[in-house]
């Protein structure tokens, strides 16, 4: 199923399959999935478990290879970059937030923030971590390890450390699966907010139906296809 989208494609995908081997014979992940999303629009990816959402985004991010189909993203052909390729793909283009942080416990926030921008070369990593610290509310925590943040504080930390290259899409994979409902509210309303302010495009997995609403589509995933696309409550109150 292909749903098109009136403006050029930051993401699009056409016939995305991805079989593994397993003992009890081949198994079909993903299974012909054709999507366009547009530049800075905010895409939710529902469905049950199994359904191939995560697959998806590691296919999305470069970490996982499709075994058919085309996947370009921000004008790279993913199907023919090799390794070095997709890490500066990622580097120079995605920011993704996992649902267990995937901190460095050795490092400090700012640091598990500034390291990935000094590896890309860039000069100000360490004023560019602190500014985006700030931005999620942890000035005050420059200096603290993740053992001694709480759950929400890490997220916190791993959605600037996302966003602080200025990637062109944003990537969370089930952003508030580890924090309590209070907390997990306030991560999606910074994730929201950095998504407007910035025109970044966000592709956000969930099981909550509700937030994936608050996105301008909602893709719903079934046996690895697109079973259902619609718009979110996000798009209808900009129309």
């Amino acid at each position: 199923m292909s749903e098109s989208y009136p403006a050029k494609s930051i993401i699009g995908l056409s016939e995305v399959t991805l079989t593994l081997p397993s003992l009890a014979g081949e198994v079909n992940i993903l299974r012909g999935i054709s999507l366009d999303v547009a530049p800075g629009e905010a895409v939710g990816l529902v469905g049950p478990s199994g359904s191939g959402k995560s697959t998806l985004l590691m296919v999305l991010a470069g970490l996982e290879s499709p075994t058919g189909g085309k996947v370009e993203v921000a004008g790279n052909d993913l199907t023919r970059l090799d390794e070095d390729g997709l890490a500066r793909y990622r580097r120079d283009h995605v920011g993704i937030v996992f649902q267990s942080f995937h901190l460095v416990p050795t490092m400090t926030s700012l640091e598990n923030v500034a390291v990935p921008l000094e590896l890309a070369g860039r000069k100000d990593a360490f004023a560019r971590a602190e500014e985006e610290l700030k931005h999620v509310g942890l000035g005050h925590r420059l200096d603290h390890y993740p053992g001694q943040l709480s759950g929400g504080e890490q997220q916190r930390v791993a959605l600037a450390r996302a966003v602080a290259g200025d990637p062109e899409i944003l990537m969370a994979d089930e952003p508030t699966g580890n924090l309590d409902a209070k907390t997990g509210a306030q991560i999606i309303e910074l994730m929201f907010d950095l998504h407007r302010r910035r025109g970044t495009t966000l592709v956000l997995i969930t099981h909550d139906n509700e937030l994936a609403e608050m996105c301008d589509r909602v893709v719903r995933l079934k046996d690895g296809q697109v079973e259902a696309v619609h718009e979110g409550r996000q798009k209808a109150a900009a129309q």
